[in-house]
């Protein structure tokens, strides 16, 4: 049993996935590996609203499982498969979702990061295994010196990760990863956070490589765009779900989570709850009833609203109260994955764009042109090596019109659209520090009067967009930006003087 005090609800579901681990070798709770791993598919779902205490249990079975001698594999570097060992990846749909958790301790990575792995070069293949401890220090060679080994491994002692070694040495991604392949062997233990945004197709990917896959997931966020039939675990027999209910520990005496839950009572309307919203207001510093977006915010947090028309609109007053050109992008604009256009016959550099982050949905920031003409710089929020070159597509829709004006372009590579303000729906599996929600849409979307998987929509939009927010939820009445004190920088990202990485495209 964890050693941190659970809740009864917790403790149950703790109790159902060691008995599924049980299975699979490992006994959690003695920390002991007793038997070789199960074939048998076992897929179980730990579900709950916001404050339930998913990232805790998580966190604590992840950590029993580390102790029990499961190998963590990640994003960062995966060792040769060995008969013996027992595997675990914690993962989430996107790199947001992932630094979430990885900012709270747990070792996280994307789905697709682990549905496609690295194909090293063996020379900096034994550069890896040495400072893990699964091989001899290298000789120097002409490419690797003494001075560059040592810093290597000064810097692995610190932080534990080969990537971070490899940069502190000189290197870069494209010096010591030469291609992708889709994952051939299996792992043994999968579990997937922000499981709302699974569909079909990805739970079945999934599925393939974990026998035993553990789902965390909310109930009362939307179901994903593309999906069909509702979220992943809903299909799940009961005796495989385990509900976790508010609320305990620290969560609790929090407004936003609070306002958050109120939104579960049927007979609830928005005029009441957007009261309740100002009352709060009142008490507490962490809940804000705005009568303006803060432009300064829109620059890394984005505004919620539901309708792309509205999104547009404040997009395009967002870069008019900064004087952003009309065919160019400022360095600081905030940008939105929304795919990579890129022939078949280009499917390495596809791989290698999404493995550094570059997969729909992703938040980046412009930070200026790149070396070729067509590319730019970007930082890509929090992937764990956030600065790369890439070709670029940049769409800024316009109100009205069927075609979005395209101030920057490549023939073909990343296409972008601008991310000062984003659906509530692509919201989901992100989480700022400051959250501002257009409240306008909301009511919108009450007067509509529109249902989601049985639930008033406008509920269903306010309970995400509102969970989206850390520390401060900012409830935004009207349509009007505040001007901003200063020009748009890059100076808060990475200011860390590791230089760009440049992806396969980029260095051919």
């Amino acid at each position: 049993m964890s050693s941190v005090a659970l809740s009864p609800d917790q403790a149950e579901a703790w109790d159902a996935v060691a008995a599924a681990l049980h299975d699979t070798g490992i006994d959690i709770d003695s920390h002991d590996i007793i038997g070789p791993p199960s074939e048998v598919q076992r897929t179980l779902a730990v579900i709950g609203k916001a404050g339930s205490g998913k990232t805790l249990l998580l966190a604590q079975l992840t950590r029993g499982l580390k102790e029990a001698g499961a190998e963590i594999i990640s994003a960062d570097w995966e060792g040769k498969p060995r008969k013996d060992r027992r595997t675990l990846a914690v993962l989430a749909p996107t790199n947001k979702a992932a630094s979430v958790l990885r900012n709270r301790g747990v070792p996280a990575t994307t789905i697709h990061r682990i549905l496609y792995t690295p194909v090293y070069d063996p020379e900096y293949e034994k550069i890896a295994e040495w400072l893990i401890g699964q091989g001899d220090r290298p000789e120097q060679t002409e490419a690797v010196t003494d001075i560059q080994l040592d810093r290597a491994k000064a810097s692995y002692g610190q932080n534990a990760s080969i990537p971070a070694a490899l940069a502190a040495a000189g290197l870069r991604g494209s010096d010591f990863i030469s291609g992708w392949k889709r994952r051939e062997d299996p792992l043994d233990i999968g579990f997937i956070d922000e499981s709302s945004m699974l569909d079909e197709r990805q739970l079945k990917d999934l599925q393939e490589i974990f026998p035993t896959l553990i789902l965390f997931g909310d109930p009362a966020q939307l179901p994903p765009v593309q999906g069909v039939g509702g979220m992943a675990f809903e299909k799940l027999p009961p005796q495989r779900r385990f509900v976790l209910n508010r609320i305990h520990r620290q969560e609790a005496d929090n407004p936003i989570l609070d306002l958050a839950h109120a939104l579960a009572d049927p007979a609830l309307e928005f005029d009441a709850f957007d009261r309740m919203i100002e009352d709060a207001a009142r008490k507490d510093s962490r809940v804000v009833y705005a009568s303006r977006v803060e432009s300064e915010l829109m620059a890394r947090s984005p505004v919620l609203v539901w309708r792309n028309a509205t999104r547009i609109r404040l997009i395009h007053a967002f870069r008019n109260v900064y004087n952003a050109p009309a065919d160019s992008l400022l360095p600081g604009e905030p940008l939105i994955c929304d795919g990579i256009e890129l022939p078949q016959q280009h499917r390495k550099k596809r791989l290698d764009l999404e493995a550094r982050g570059l997969i729909k949905g992703a938040q980046v920031i412009y930070l200026g042109p790149g070396k070729r003409p067509g590319f730019s710089r970007l930082h890509v929020m929090g992937a764990e090596d956030p600065r790369l070159g890439a070709s670029s597509i940049v769409k800024i829709e316009q109100v009205g019109e069927e075609e979005p004006f395209i101030p920057y372009a490549a023939k073909m590579g990343a296409t972008f659209l601008h991310g000062a303000a984003v659906t509530i729906h692509k919201s989901q599996g992100s989480q700022w520090d400051t959250v501002q929600v257009f409240a306008p849409d909301i009511l919108a979307a009450a007067r509509a009067g529109r249902n989601e998987a049985g639930q008033p929509l406008w509920k269903r939009l306010a309970y995400v967009a509102i969970t989206r927010a850390e520390r401060e939820l900012r409830w935004v009445t009207r349509y009007a930006l505040s001007r901003p004190a200063a020009p748009l920088s890059v100076t808060d990202l990475d200011i860390a003087p590791a230089p760009f990485a440049l992806t396969a495209e980029e260095s051919n």
